[in-house]
């Protein structure tokens, strides 16, 4: 599948690649069970990808096709995101980005990118059919992005659930969207995206979607305690909430 379908409620998840891990503790299956019991109704809200009014502008505004991104909501990124996302890149034109977690905000990004004037977009996901999907999207649109499949391993820095295996990344990483791995692995998984912290630029900016929920919530708050080095805010124009994490320049 690719993010130009109408997807379910929960993110696809049964057949995620992981390696060194021995499955979920008892730990982890109540963590989950305690969160999902409370979220219900961010899962809800998460289905509106955004008024289509809102991604007509955005298109408009990048130059696309109105029908080249047909579909959001659900687990997909929503206007509000992208937009945001697109508001900081023509304002910063960063020079490197990465992305964790592949979709429509990798088609989105790329375009940006191209009308700041350049810039290299680095995109992970675990799923490679949908890596290959996503590229081939790009390459209908005249856009490229260096997109890897990578599997899932167990998270770094004493962080619950899993992480990307994406293995070293390069200094001065200027911008980072964070809009995986989901949820239904451990309410806290993303948290272990403190361990790309050291590699962002003075000034750079990390992005976590899904900052509205109670397990992103929890994460921010770890993450305040442990960077006094960057600011934190949420924002709240989408349907799903972001944190943004700005290091000190």
């Amino acid at each position: 599948m690719t993010s130009r379908e109408t997807t379910g409620l929960l993110p696809r998840i049964g057949d995620t690649p992981v390696v060194g891990s021995d499955g979920r503790s008892i730990g982890d299956w109540a963590a989950l069970l305690s969160f999902g019991a409370i979220q219900w109704p961010w899962l809800l809200r998460s289905l509106s990808g955004g008024s289509k009014a809102a991604k007509a502008k955005l298109l408009d505004r990048l130059d696309l096709p109105q029908d080249s991104l047909p579909n959001l909501g659900s687990w997909k990124a929503d206007t509000g995101l992208l937009t945001l996302l697109v508001d900081h890149i023509l304002e910063t034109k960063p020079r490197l980005v990465v992305e964790f977690g592949a979709g429509a905000s990798t088609f989105i990004l790329a375009r940006a990118l191209q009308k700041a004037g350049g810039g290299r977009l680095i995109s992970f996901d675990q799923h490679a059919d949908f890596v290959h999907a996503t590229q081939a999207w790009l390459a209908e649109h005249g856009m490229e992005a260096d997109m890897r499949a990578v599997p899932l391993h167990p998270s770094p820095d004493g962080w619950p659930g899993l992480w990307y295996d994406h293995g070293p990344l390069p200094d001065g990483i200027d911008m980072v969207v964070v809009d995986g791995p989901p949820w239904t692995i451990h309410p806290l998984t993303r948290g272990a995206a403190s361990s790309l912290f050291d590699k962002i630029s003075p000034g750079g900016t990390l992005f976590l979607d899904d900052a509205a929920r109670p397990g992103e919530r929890v994460v921010a708050s770890r993450w305040k305690k442990l960077r006094p080095d960057f600011s934190f805010r949420l924002w709240k124009g989408g349907t799903k909430g972001t944190l943004i994490a700005r290091k000190a320049g």
